[in-house]
């Protein structure tokens, strides 16, 4: 799908609604993000395409070195030579965060030319919806998930983190998703629980470094027009455009809030945790056949 930033003017007024209402959305003045990262190491991993590339794009406008981590080496080289032109600075590090190996290298490589990084924006990830019956014959589709949505950022940050917190200074935002917060979702059980497995990892790991200034963010995005989602039909539901999401990402870099979630969505948690019997009921009525 078009990864252009995209304004409201082809949305009809039901969309841009909906959007206003029950997504959230913030984006922080350009004096308060360049405040918040002018000369600081911003490490972004899925940078080469979607709420990676546009967040990229921000934060090296707002003053950060941005060092930008995909397996695309084409688009990550072409994405540095555009931050480059537009007077910004970002530099490609080509890695298949997958490959646990390559991903401690990185983070090795990366202490090694920088010194330090002050802030991670954890954004690579792979989404899969598939019914469980076609997923019989299928577990690479759980074994790959899991590798680039949980191991993969574990094992960078099981590098990075010594650094921040000998510093007494870091923050991580993990781009995770709404799914998470809500009932288990039918067909997405690859996807939620590989998601879900980095969101308790670091919110348990938040608790012990908070002691030495290192801070988490977790962006519980709602649906966002990018490629990822585009084998899936969302035309008919509403969504932020990747210019939005990464504005939520620049608003977590610049305020640092513990959470950014739909304001509905904490709600629904709760309610289903009360009422977990009755959410599952409706689910199976749903899918029965």
């Amino acid at each position: 799908m078009n990864e252009t930033p995209a304004t409201n003017s082809g949305r009809s007024l039901a969309e841009r609604l909906a959007i206003r209402l029950l997504y959230p959305t913030a984006r922080p003045t350009e004096e308060a993000l360049r405040a918040a990262v002018a000369g600081k190491v911003v490490l972004v991993t899925g940078a080469s395409h979607g709420i990676g590339k546009a967040s990229a794009r921000k934060l090296a406008a707002a003053g950060a070195v941005v060092p930008l981590v995909a397996r695309s080496r084409p688009e990550l080289e072409q994405l540095a030579a555009d931050i480059a032109a537009d007077g910004g600075t970002a530099h490609a590090y080509t890695t298949d965060l997958t490959d646990l190996d390559a991903v401690d290298l990185l983070g090795r490589t990366l202490l090694a030319e920088y010194g330090h990084i002050d802030a991670v924006i954890s954004n690579a990830g792979k989404s899969i919806r598939r019914p469980i019956a076609e997923s019989y014959d299928r577990f690479h589709d759980f074994t790959r998930t899991i590798d680039i949505n949980y191991l993969g950022p574990v094992r960078l940050l099981l590098t990075l983190l010594p650094h921040m917190r000998a510093r007494k200074q870091g923050h991580i935002v993990n781009i995770s998703t709404w799914g998470v917060l809500l009932p288990p979702s039918p067909r997405w059980s690859a996807y939620i629980a590989s998601k879900a497995a980095f969101d308790v990892w670091l919110r348990s790991v938040a608790a012990e470094i908070a002691c030495d200034d290192v801070t988490t963010t977790s962006i519980y995005m709602p649906l966002v027009h990018t490629r990822m989602s585009a084998p899936t039909d969302f035309s008919r539901t509403p969504g932020l455009t990747v210019d939005e999401a990464s504005d939520l990402v620049s608003h977590a870099v610049t305020t640092k809030p513990r959470d950014i979630a739909p304001w509905w969505a904490i709600r629904v948690q709760a309610w289903s945790a009360v009422h977990r019997n009755q959410a599952q009921r409706i689910l199976e009525r749903r899918f029965r056949r």
